[in-house]
Formats: structure tokens, sequence, C-alpha cells
């Protein structure tokens, strides 16, 4: 059977085991589009760098939480400073309840299943927020999650909660067996005044092929504070495609950070909507590839609202036959005057095979604005090369120094130091590694 034959299947016995809802409509308008669109391939532009139809050819299989994972198997998985922090764990792209270890009150923090969610007091906040992501993310890989939503997740940090535990998302595939595409779907609602530290990391058990497809979308609304952390260290046998769509419904401030170490074939879609008057939003990006791995970042800035702020900073290192894109896109609406946005790319090529595509892109509709962007690719500075080495050090330790002080100023915007010390950690191990 083929790919597209085995997704119709499932989606018509997902469709025909579930009730009419919300969820269920959002599925088929998903899936007309899926089989319009079909899975992006290089014809599309905002594709034209990343190859991920031919994956497909691997016969993915959806796949069931397995029964033997249990609380015991997180362990070599968490992140620094779990202790203190809200775990949530998806399985094969579904939320596990049973794993995971909610430490809020649940005055302060609000996690259901995703249907639950949209059946019960919070039908009204589904119904409005879910799916709103498929305005900018019009491709057959986004619509083919919305086609089967299923034991997503819904998160609500209530008016005035300023949470102090940290979210920690793990997303496990369990590749063991077979082939497995996991498709995790979670809606965040953060409210007025309330505060958000969310982080989430991805990985693969067994040596099989494992394809994660996942969006997440999140609401902010007024003086709320959300801080948003994406890890990606899996094996070369994992692909990824995340979409990440915040959108500012008020006056707001978000930063993210997005670091990729290690994976098959990655794309990040980073959406923000800054869509009230006076939002801040910073995004930060280290990708730092060897081998044959791919890492695809797409960011889009969409100023909506006058005197809005926005920074961008991404990063990368290419080593051996690997591939790093970026395209970042700030659009500057007619009634956003008095915008600041300002982007920046920068790479280093450490070989003549590793391959950089970079696309800064400035779309401006208003007059009174300050926007700036630009790229860089690169060597190492030999010059400061050379003075380490005539101190005396190794020529493999003096290029780690350096890599590392390059990424330093990516690595300082995660703010908790439980978790920056961890990633500190992971880029050493990653560059030293020949």
């Amino acid at each position: 059977m083929t790919n597209v034959n085995y997704f119709k299947d499932q989606f018509e016995q997902l469709q025909d085991s579930a009730p009419e809802s919300t969820i269920t409509e959002l599925r088929t308008d998903g899936f007309n589009t899926f089989n319009k669109s079909g899975l992006p391939t290089l014809k599309l532009e905002e594709w034209k760098y990343t190859n991920i139809s031919s994956l497909f050819d691997k016969d993915y299989q959806f796949a069931n939480a397995p029964q033997q994972l249990n609380a015991d198997d997180l362990d070599e998985i968490r992140l620094a400073g779990h202790e203190a922090a809200n775990e949530l764990v998806f399985v094969n792209g579904r939320f596990i309840p049973a794993l995971s270890t909610i430490r809020s009150a649940a005055s302060q923090l609000v996690i259901l299943p995703l249907e639950e969610a949209a059946k019960g007091s919070h039908q009204a906040l589904v119904k409005k927020h879910l799916g709103q992501s498929s305005v900018y993310l019009k491709d057959g890989i986004h619509a083919l999650n919305t086609s089967f939503i299923q034991d997503g997740m819904f998160i609500l940090v209530p008016k005035g909660q300023q949470l102090e535990q940290p979210v920690y998302i793990y997303h496990i595939s369990d590749a063991r067996q077979q082939n497995t595409l996991s498709q995790p779907r979670s809606l965040i609602i953060v409210e007025e005044n309330a505060k958000l530290q969310l982080t989430e990391t991805y990985t693969t058990l067994g040596t099989a092929e494992s394809f994660t497809n996942e969006v997440l979308e999140m609401v902010v609304k007024e003086n709320a504070f959300v801080e948003y952390y994406k890890i990606q260290h899996d094996g070369l046998n994992a692909s990824q495609v995340g979409s990440t769509h915040i959108h500012q419904v008020g006056k707001s401030y978000v930063h993210t950070v997005v670091v990729s170490l290690n994976g098959g074939v990655i794309r990040n879609n980073l959406n923000l909507v800054l869509d009230a008057e006076g939002n801040e939003t910073h995004l930060y990006g280290l990708y730092l590839l060897k081998g044959n791995s791919h890492v695809d970042n797409h960011t889009l800035v969409d100023n909506k609202r006058p005197n809005c702020f926005s920074n961008q900073l991404y990063k990368g290192i290419a080593d051996d036959s690997s591939t790093g894109v970026f395209s970042g896109r700030i659009i500057v609406q007619p009634d956003a005057q008095k915008t600041n946005a300002y982007q920046s790319n920068k790479n280093i090529i450490l070989s003549d095979k590793a391959t950089i595509n970079t696309k800064p892109q400035l779309e401006i509709f208003a007059d009174d604005v300050k926007c700036s962007h630009g790229c860089t690719v690169g060597q190492l500075d030999e010059e400061a090369l050379f003075y380490l080495r005539a101190r005396g050090i190794p020529k493999a330790a003096a290029e780690v120094l350096l890599l590392e002080a390059y990424a330093a100023d990516i690595l300082a915007q995660i703010k908790p130091e439980a978790l920056r010390n961890h990633v500190a950690e992971l880029i050493y191990e990653h560059l030293s590694i020949s």
C-alpha cells in the first residue's frame, strides 16, 4: 500500500471512530487540503532546499504508544531541572497523561487531552484558536498533521498565574519495530498577566526510521510573558517537521530559542504574529551540523499593529556534507507604523562539501519603520586560530574553543541556568566529536 492510500485508509478509520465535533470537522478540512496539495516538493519556493517527499518512500506507519514504556525509561532523556518541572510526555505523537508529571496546582496550570478540552468548559477556546496556523502554513505536511489530530494536548495558564515551574515536553518516537510517523498536536493559551516557560525535546528509540510532524499553536494575551525553547538532539534516523505558531493577541513578550545539534532531515517553521500594539518578540537559533544532516529554519514575523519590536539572530556551523538553510521573512503591514524589526543570519562553513542557503526577506507596506536584515557565510578566523595554536593549544581544541565562542551569544539567550548548562554540555560534546 502506498503512503497516500495508507493515509486515506487511516483517516477514514479515525473519522468513523470519532463523533462529530470541532476536531472532526477540522480533520476533514485538513485532509481535503492534503489531497489537493500533497506532500511538499522542491518545486515549491518555500521548500526548494528541503526534500521531505522522498522520505515517505520508507513506508512510515502510525503506531500506538508501546505498553512496555514506563516512567523509568524517561530517566535517560530527562532535561536538567526536571525535578521542579511539569513533565509532559508524547509517545508516537500521542499525549500520555499516565507518563506525565504535573507539579503545578490546578489553579496555576490546566493540562488536558485536547479532545477533552474541546468538549468541556474550554470548548470555546479550542474552537476559536485550534487550526489558526493554517492561515500561514498552507502546505500538505501541515494539513497532514491536522488530518490526524488525535490524543493531542491542551495547556492553559490562567489569568494572573506567574508559573514558577517550567513545562517540559518530551517527544518520544518508538522505532524499535518499524518506521514510525508521529504527529503531535498542541494548543496552548497563556492568558492575561500570566507567565510560561516551555521546553520541547525529541528522542527516538530504536534504529528504524522515525518522522515527527508536529504542530504547536500558542495564543499569548495581554501582559503575558513566554519563554519557548526547542532542543533537537536526536539520531540520524530521526527526521522532523516542526511548526510552532505563536499569536500575540495582546501586548506581550515572547522569547524563543531553537537549538539543532543532531538529526536527519529537520525543518523548523516558527511563526510569530504580532497582533497588538506594543508587542515584543525575540527569535534566536543555533544549528551545528555534521555528517549528512540537514536543518532548515523558516521564520516569519508578521507585524500587524503599530509600535512593535522584533529581533532575530540565527547562527549556523556546517561541517562534512551537511546542509543548513535559513529563510527569515518579516512582514510589516500597512497599519504597523513605528515598527522596529531586525534580522541577522550568520554562518561558518568548516568543509568544502558543506552547504549553507540563506534568504533574509523584508516585506514593508508601512512608511514609518526601522527594519534591517543581513546574512554572512564565512570560515573560522585564521588569525584567531593561529593565536591559540601559537600558545600550545592543539588545532582541534583551538577550533572547539572558537566555535564555542561563536555559539556563546545564542547559548546566553537560554535563561534558565540548569537548561543553559545542559545545552552547553551537549554543544561541547557535539563539537568535540571528530
